[in-house]
């Protein structure tokens, strides 16, 4: 989200909590427009997630993070036109004898440098396994100096019960006395947090104040049975059809034969024509169109035949019969073409290729079964909400989408995917969850969506997780947007044809 755009969007806010994206928002000066922007935000994503009241404790927290992250940069700069060493002791204390005055007045000269350098405040909002991350970075390295300061100021804070006490006691004035950061910590407490919940860190790029905020448990485990009750209640997920599993099962026995295993389609004229379909579209790049399952079979591999199974099975017992279904599966037939692509020019394990597809297939499988949801089912549900207590808002939170990737590898384990295809699906908006060895497919999927979703405006540059796009050697706007185009060309001639 960029700082430029100071049109609130709801919708932009509501889809990042429901699929866990870093909410962004990038200034140079910190002017008081963005900090009411950033209430704003602030007060539209604790609402997402239920934690209205700790708006006023959260903004107040914020603000003074932002306020001490621009004040750092303002330093940077002060010091680099005064030709002092920050990291001089001797420099540090000439330079902060006079920091204060000067900057204050003649502040604008000071943050003009600032924006001129590239020196930026990001504040970052994201729900992730459960909890709300709140990051203020600035780009630039903390010195050991600072922050002892820092660490020093936060443990005589701790000691501090009351704003009364903080403020009978004289600190040091030197870089605005610390009582902002004595607040701060009061204002955790308030909050029912420990000192375990925030931090300030440095690396050789950035300095980082991190608040981590556990959701309510209750509202957590409430999401929970009801995504597992949806799982177990909804009749029209059946077990995968009798002739899939029964391949599937060949598939798996090191004893077949693949003549078999092409025969036993073979008798299935659906399933055969719409494999062949399958494997003759551009997701494969055969140099010549193959007519027989055998033939089919021998060029894509078991592998491949076994993916193309759950792909297919899913898609019959799910359908495409409404606006919305039809809508999703647009988005996950792309999401599949750009894993594919990403796969084929960015890493080098064949098998790779194939999970990438199927995987972007199913990443949204979970938003496509509540969309197949029967209205006597929707009762039922509501039902259960009534009889545990739970409050309406829990039902509209999975109804938007919020838990669909849990939903989606709960059925995918019932259907007895392979667990990396699970995982797929499961942490396609969380890629940091991957294990290593999953860590390709899950991040090529993860990417793929995004960039799906980045092309139709939901989400901005920024909003990529950062070491996925390192993974890829992705570095700058114009790769993704030459990436994109690319794809979108592919896929748009793959449709034509």
């Amino acid at each position: 989200m960029s700082a430029q755009e100071l049109v609130v969007d709801e919708e932009k806010i509501k889809k990042a909590v429901q699929s866990g994206i870093p909410l962004t928002i990038t200034t140079y000066t910190l002017p008081h427009e963005i900090e009411v922007y950033v209430e704003q935000v602030l007060t539209i994503f604790l609402k997402q997630v239920d934690q209205d009241k700790l708006k006023d404790y959260v903004v107040y927290c914020v603000q003074e993070l932002a306020v001490n992250a621009k004040k750092a940069n303002t330093k940077r700069v002060y010091f680099l036109e005064r030709g002092l060493d920050l990291n001089n002791q001797d420099d540090y204390k000439l330079g902060m004898t006079t920091f204060k005055e000067d900057t204050l007045t003649n502040i604008g000269h000071y943050l003009q440098l600032q924006k001129d350098k590239g020196l930026y405040i990001k504040l970052i909002f994201q729900v992730r396994k459960n909890i709300i991350y709140i990051e203020i970075r600035n780009n630039i390295a903390i010195t050991k100096t600072e922050l002892v300061r820092i660490h020093d100021k936060l443990a005589r804070s701790r000691q501090y019960n009351n704003l009364e006490d903080a403020l009978s006691q004289v600190l040091d004035d030197s870089e605005g006395a610390g009582l902002g950061l004595v607040i701060l910590v009061l204002m955790l407490k308030k909050m029912g947090l420990d000192e375990d919940c925030f931090d300030i860190m440095g690396t050789e790029t950035e300095t980082i104040a991190r608040i981590i905020v556990p959701l309510d448990k209750t509202r957590l485990e409430n999401l929970s049975d009801l995504s597992k009750t949806i799982v177990d209640n909804v009749n029209s997920l059946p077990q995968f059809p009798d002739n899939i599993v029964l391949v599937q099962r060949m598939i798996g026995d090191p004893k077949s034969e693949m003549a078999d295993i092409a025969r036993q389609i073979s008798m299935d004229p659906a399933l055969t024509a719409d494999l062949l379909k399958i494997v003759n579209s551009a997701q494969y790049m055969l140099a010549k169109k193959v007519d027989n399952i055998s033939e089919a079979v021998k060029l894509v591999g078991m592998r491949g035949i076994k993916n193309l199974l759950f792909s297919y099975g899913t898609q019959k017992i799910l359908g495409g019969d409404t606006t919305e279904k039809k809508a999703l599966w647009e988005h996950s037939y792309k999401t599949a073409f750009f894993a594919y692509n990403l796969a084929k020019n960015f890493k080098k394990d064949h098998n790779l290729l194939d999970d990438a597809y199927v995987g972007g297939i199913l990443h949204d499988m979970g938003k496509i079964i509540f969309a197949s949801v029967h209205p006597e089912l929707l009762d039922k549900i509501k039902v259960f909400c009534a009889d545990k207590g739970m409050p309406p808002s829990t039902f509209e939170d999975l109804s938007t989408g919020m838990n669909h990737a849990e939903i989606g590898s709960m059925v995918a384990e019932k259907w007895n995917f392979p667990e990396q295809l699970v995982h797929a699906i499961q942490f396609h908006h969380d890629p940091q969850a991957a294990s290593p060895e999953e860590r390709d497919l899950i991040y090529t999927v993860y990417l793929a969506n995004m960039l799906c979703e980045y092309e139709v405006g939901n989400v901005s540059l920024d909003q990529f997780d950062s070491q996925v796009m390192d993974n890829f050697g992705i570095t700058s706007k114009k790769q993704i947007d030459a990436l994109l185009e690319r794809f979108s060309d592919g896929f748009k001639k793959e449709n034509q044809n």
